[in-house]
């Protein structure tokens, strides 16, 4: 039924009416019934009457009220069930239940409560009272119902969030792919030495970069850079970089000096990375630096020049076994201008080997915080001494991961090894 009294509701009762719209009564009592649903017609609700726990199921399959009153004591379903059966079917949509009884025992109001009733009222039922737990209902309710729209828009922006992340992880991973690609050879092998180069990432993309480039037929580049961060906007660095130091473009390679005969002559390291350096700082809109570490390898006699701009010393395994960590530290590139970078030479025999590291390793940490430093990765050198090439970088990944007790690295981790074989080492 759904009649509205001339009388105009007052102004908190139409508050109400906005919220709990639709009343369902369920009793058993016809009398009962209209007694309830003239005072809710007057205060302008829709009302809506049954006459047992059974009806009123069967009307709440098909429409869902904001109210029900029902008795609790009715023949077959009583008031208990109803109120069972109602939570049980009733979902998302809260409706607020008030149990209509003589009862007064604490044990019987406990197990109203434990049914699914949210009050009660004591028959016969008080006009007044009724009015006032009715207002307790529609606070309750509309509380309940922000929730559960704050539940829904959080529910629809993790939604959406997922999406989205699902959608940059795919990017990512393409990334990661192009970033891996930079390093378009990780063995190569030359008639004085072997070349292995190592690129693992913390995350999806990272900062680390390293590769060679030939100089002529005697002269190797090799170049090793770290980026300030790991994430996407430093592997965006990294490969403009990697365009400064092309293999497969001398002309843009900026460590390579075009001669007369159309060949290429290697500049001196320290005046590339200072080169470098003034580029980052009046070309390069960004906030990032990094650390590199630039290497001429002579291969006719094993003389190796190097610049070192803020990168971990070189490591120089000799065929004996016995290793030197030594260099010139420097400042990293990109941090202040006018500065000037020195260089050094160190010179490979026969059977030598060197080795250039991200800080990565070094400054990886152990479950204590402590990190793995030029001793450690010394003694794990020596453990190595006798695997060559790449397998030597895999194992050297493998003793960190040991050392760290997981192989999830905070930093990114990036390798050169050259293996220096000496003008008559046999083909």
């Amino acid at each position: 039924m759904s009649q509205i009294s001339p009388e105009p509701p007052s102004n908190d009762i139409a508050l109400l009416v906005q919220n709990m719209k639709l009343v369902l009564v369920v009793d058993d009592s016809r009398l009962q019934r209209r007694i309830l649903s003239k005072s809710l017609d007057k205060w302008g609700f829709e009302v809506v009457e049954a006459e047992s726990g059974e009806d009123a199921i069967v009307f709440c399959q098909q429409r869902q009220p904001d109210l029900i009153l029902s008795d609790w004591m009715m023949p077959g379903m009583s008031g208990l069930e109803f109120c069972q059966k109602f939570r049980a079917l009733s979902g998302d949509h809260y409706a607020y239940f008030i149990l209509l009884t003589s009862k007064s025992e604490k044990e019987e109001v406990a197990r109203g409560l434990d049914s699914g009733a949210d009050d009660f009222l004591t028959k016969p039922v008080d006009k007044n009272e009724l009015r006032a737990r009715i207002k307790a209902g529609e606070r309750i309710l509309h509380m309940q119902r922000e929730l559960t729209e704050t539940n829904r828009l959080i529910t629809d922006t993790l939604d959406e969030l997922q999406r989205v992340y699902d959608s940059l992880d795919k990017d990512l991973l393409e990334a990661k792919k192009l970033q891996q690609s930079l390093l378009r050879e990780r063995h190569k092998i030359f008639d004085q030495g072997a070349l292995s180069l190592m690129l693992r990432s913390s995350g999806h993309v990272g900062g680390d970069l390293v590769g060679f480039f030939p100089i002529g037929s005697d002269q190797l580049g090799l170049f090793a850079i770290d980026v300030s961060g790991h994430g996407i906007s430093s592997a965006l660095m990294t490969a403009r970089l990697a365009g400064y130091l092309s293999a497969t473009a001398p002309d843009q390679n900026v460590a390579l000096k075009r001669k007369d005969d159309g060949g290429y002559v290697a500049r001196p390291p320290s005046e590339v990375i200072e080169a470098l350096n003034d580029l980052v700082l009046d070309e390069m809109e960004t906030e990032h630096y990094f650390t590199l570490m630039l290497a001429i390898v002579d291969l006719a006699t094993g003389k190796v020049t190097i610049s070192q701009a803020g990168h971990p010393h070189p490591a120089i395994q000799r065929c004996d076994g016995s290793i030197v960590q030594s260099g010139t530290g420097g400042f990293p590139v990109g941090l202040m201008s006018g500065i000037s970078f020195e260089q050094f030479e160190v010179q490979l025999f026969p059977g030598d080997r060197l080795l250039i590291l991200s800080d990565g390793i070094t400054e990886c940490p152990d479950p204590t915080d402590q990190m793995l430093g030029e001793d450690g990765l010394e003694q794990i050198m020596t453990r190595l001494k006798d695997i060559k090439g790449t397998a030597f970088l895999e194992a050297l990944v493998w003793e960190v991961s040991d050392f760290a007790s997981t192989s999830d690295f905070p930093d990114d981790v990036s390798g050169i090894l050259f293996e220096y074989h000496g003008v008559n080492h046999p083909t």
